[in-house]
């Protein structure tokens, strides 16, 4: 049976309203919670970027829904040691609820430390030995790492859970679903492609969980919602490799002043009416997405955990 989720914006929230919107989840009925990991948010609109990793300790002690990152990038920003102790710590604070999300990241985040930005089939190979390189760290051992991309001397995690944290890989086209299917422990992704989940389970992910998340604006008034939407992600409309390799908010702001108010809601339910809703996340559950998590746009948070417990989540269950 497919479980709903709540997928929380680091874009557009701060961390005490971040955790407070996952107590509301909780109550509401959701059954857990997608985290976005950011250094910057699409567009200074959006306005905030908080640490995940800091958010999500506070998320285990305010709510009890298991967490997944959707999605750190442990690639350049990072060092994947360091994403393997902050996710070894989660898993123990939130009790084993804990999941790593991880992608191959963009440049609005990475470029910070590192002006260069690998092309794809680069960050797939060090997403793989980054992978590699955190599960050996969680099985306690001492370990030195002499990898194509990382090295790694005598480090061991001495804070581990019973369990090492499940890795689930983002991935949108087929080299990435492929490797997820071959080293993630579930696989995870932003559209409803039914093709992408048979992909994964047919290149090893056959067992394994498929998380797929939308956005969605609950609006007493349609129109508002859909301006909302345009307003705060018109990057939704963009298409192609952009969101990989634009490195500031400002370009994106460029880019999205082409994006039409319907280009950007094309994907996104907009309005009170449960059954749109239902519809578009219905989609998920037939495309073969074992959990589906809903982030709603905008300032409207109260009003829409009441309808979406009310009205929509069980509608779809």
């Amino acid at each position: 049976m497919t479980r709903f989720g709540y997928f929380l914006s680091s874009e557009e929230h701060g961390p005490r309203e971040l955790v407070r919107q996952a107590e509301l989840a909780e109550r509401a009925g959701f059954e857990g919670l997608w985290i976005s990991d950011h250094f910057h948010p699409w567009l200074d609109v959006q306005g905030n970027s908080p640490f995940v990793w800091s958010v999500i300790g506070a998320l285990a002690e305010a709510v009890s829904l298991p967490v997944t990152t959707a999605v750190t990038c442990p690639l350049v920003r990072v060092h994947p040691a360091i994403v393997a102790q902050a996710a070894a710590t989660s898993a123990v604070l939130t009790g084993g609820r804990f999941r790593l999300g991880v992608g191959t990241g963009e440049a609005l985040n990475e470029h910070i430390v590192d002006s260069r930005w690998p092309p794809l089939s680069e960050r797939l190979e060090m997403l793989e030995e980054a992978v590699e390189l955190m599960r050996e760290l969680w099985s306690g051992s001492l370990v030195t790492f002499r990898g194509a991309h990382y090295d790694l001397d005598t480090a061991r995690l001495y804070t581990l859970p019973d369990e090492p944290p499940p890795v689930y890989m983002s991935g949108f086209g087929e080299k990435s679903v492929r490797l997820a299917g071959r080293i993630a422990d579930g696989y995870i992704s932003t559209g409803p492609s039914a093709e992408m989940v048979k992909l994964f389970h047919d290149s090893g992910g056959q067992g394994k969980p498929a998380q797929g998340g939308l956005k969605v604006c609950y609006a007493a008034d349609e129109a508002a919602a859909r301006r909302t939407v345009h307003r705060l992600w018109p990057t939704q409309g963009v298409k192609g490799e952009a969101a990989q390799l634009l490195p500031l908010p400002r370009h994106f702001e460029e880019l999205a002043e082409t994006v039409t108010e319907e280009e950007a809601t094309a994907s996104t339910p907009c309005g009170p009416d449960p059954e749109v809703h239902a519809h578009a996340i219905r989609e998920y559950v037939d495309a073969g997405f074992d959990e589906v998590y809903i982030g709603q746009i905008g300032g409207e948070q109260d009003a829409f955990f009441d309808f979406y417990g009310k009205e929509v989540l069980p509608r779809v269950r």
